[in-house]
C-alpha cells in the first residue's frame, strides 16, 4: 500500500457526501460500531442511496469519541462545523458514537459504480455503515490503481 495510515470504506448518503466533497461538511457523524477510526486514516467514500458509487476520499483528522450527546456538544463548539439538526437523528439513541474530522476531501475525476465494482470484485457489497480495508483486498488495489490514475 502506498500509505501506511489504515483505510476504511464508508456508505455516506449523497446529500451528505455533496456536503462533504464541497467542503461544507467539517464533520461525519457515525454510530459506533465497535471499529475505531484512527487519525490520519484515509475514508474511501461510497455514495449510497441512488448514485452507489465510490466518488472520492478524504483524510481523518480528530476523532471525537462518546455518548451522542457529548459528540453534538463537542462539534458544535467548532464553527461551521457542517453539521446541523438533520445529522442529529442518525446519532440519537446509539450508546456510543464517533464524529470524524474531514480534512482534504477530493473527489476522484472517475467515479466507479457500483455494477462496475460487482464485475470486478464478485459478490462486492458496499458496508452499511464503514469498513476497515486490508491491503490485500482486491478493492484496495482496485483503488490504488485504477480510481486514483483518473485523478491525477
Amino acid at each position: 500500500m502506498v500509505n501506511e495510515d489504515p483505510m476504511f470504506l464508508m456508505s455516506i448518503r449523497p446529500k451528505f457526501a455533496y456536503q462533504i466533497f464541497t467542503g461544507k461538511k467539517k464533520f461525519e457523524l457515525r454510530r459506533w460500531i465497535g471499529v475505531p477510526i484512527p487519525s490520519g486514516s484515509t475514508i474511501i467514500v461510497y455514495v449510497s442511496g441512488n448514485v452507489r458509487a465510490i466518488m472520492g476520499e478524504f483524510t481523518v483528522g480528530k476523532v471525537i469519541f462518546g455518548s451522542p450527546i457529548y459528540i453534538w456538544r463537542e462539534v458544535m463548539k467548532y464553527p461551521s462545523p457542517g453539521i446541523d439538526e438533520d445529522d442529529k437523528p442518525y446519532i440519537s439513541g446509539a450508546k456510543k458514537a464517533l464524529a470524524i474530522e474531514v480534512l482534504n476531501p477530493r473527489l476522484y475525476a472517475r467515479s466507479i459504480s457500483l455494477e462496475e465494482l460487482r464485475s470486478i470484485i464478485p459478490g462486492f457489497n458496499p458496508p452499511l455503515s464503514y469498513r476497515r480495508l486490508y491491503e490485500n483486498e482486491p478493492l484496495v488495489r482496485l483503488i490504488l490503481s485504477y480510481i486514483r490514475e483518473y485523478s491525477s
